[in-house]
């Protein structure tokens, strides 16, 4: 069973940083792919950046790039995402997903990517 555990989410203000943490079970970083989600309530889930292990190539949504990095622990299974320069329109609740296919998760159809964390709260004050 596959189970993927976000951490690291709070509330920071704005300019400030933050590192969220995704543990992955039952989930190997082999030709597949990770990354993260955010959502606010009443928006569609957005993609933020994600990682294809197939090539190790990341993807990064247009609003993060330049602020936000995704990397990996493989010995630990887990997916980070480093959060700098955070605005209040960061605020979100982010969530980890993970699917068998390589590539970015980004613009693939939520209900097709099959893994997915139970996402934490990132509040941004101005």
């Amino acid at each position: 069973e596959v189970q993927l555990v976000e951490s690291g989410g709070g509330l920071v203000q704005a300019g400030g940083s933050l590192r969220l943490s995704c543990s992955a079970s039952g989930f190997t970083f082999d030709d597949n792919a990770i990354g993260w989600f955010r959502q606010v309530p009443g928006k569609e889930r957005e993609g933020v950046a994600c990682i294809s292990f197939l090539d190790d190539s990341t993807y990064y949504g247009d609003s993060v790039k330049g602020r936000f990095t995704i990397s990996t622990d493989n010995d630990k299974n887990t997916v980070y995402l480093q959060m700098n320069s955070l605005k209040p329109e960061d605020t979100a609740r982010y969530y980890c997903a993970a699917d068998p296919l390589p590539g970015s998760l980004l613009k693939r159809p939520r209900a097709v990517i099959h893994y997915w964390g139970q996402g934490t709260q990132v509040t941004v004050s101005s």
